[in-house]
């Protein structure tokens, strides 16, 4: 068994996030730790029941909607692996803090901060309350390292899921937010 605790994989879109957290389940796994792993719903691009790498590795994963589905899972996991958190808003904080209570311990990973350069207030949050690792990409400009995401092509019916063909890594001078409007859906995320 693990202690109660938090592990936070967070960067931009490209910076080796996903590929970070499946190494880590990997090596959980080879411990003997039985790790159960979850997904957002609203990812779908690559699998609906995977967390995929932009690289095609996988790693089979239960779709969620909210993170208080988690606990349907808490009895049989000694470990809680959830991918793309910054889809989850403030209730995922709350959900860390009761499973951390409960002696669980939690690996999440997800973007730190929107396409529109803000910050994910329940992502940082969980940076105080993790042992963090923040991943860097590579700005698909300059070749600096890159911390925002940029979107590439225009918000179309509020879809911000997306992969390289609509996205890619930005460093910050290079990062251009785009125009649109923070659609209403997403105002409590960031």
């Amino acid at each position: 068994m693990v202690e109660a605790g938090v592990e936070l994989i967070c960067g931009c879109m490209f910076s080796g996030k996903t590929t970070r957290l499946l190494q880590r389940v990997a090596e959980l796994q080879a411990a003997g730790l039985r790790v159960s792993s979850f997904k957002h719903a609203l990812d779908d691009r690559y699998s609906a029941t995977a967390i995929v790498s932009h690289a095609g590795a996988s790693l089979p994963a239960i779709p969620i909607r909210t993170p208080g589905e988690l606990f349907n899972y808490v009895e049989a996991s000694d470990v809680l692996v959830v991918d793309e958190i910054h889809f989850f808003g403030a209730d995922f904080l709350a959900t860390c803090h009761r499973l951390i209570q409960q002696g669980r311990y939690v690996i999440a990973a997800g973007l730190d901060r929107d396409m529109w350069g803000d910050e994910f207030p329940h992502v940082r949050a969980l940076m105080s309350m993790a042992h963090t690792l923040v991943m860097q990409g590579v700005c698909a400009v300059c070749g600096l390292p890159a911390n925002r995401t940029h979107r590439k092509v225009p918000l179309l019916n509020n879809d911000l899921v997306g992969g390289p063909d609509e996205f890619e890594a930005r460093c910050e001078e290079h990062f251009r937010p785009p125009t649109a409007p923070k659609p209403e859906h997403i105002m409590g995320l960031a």
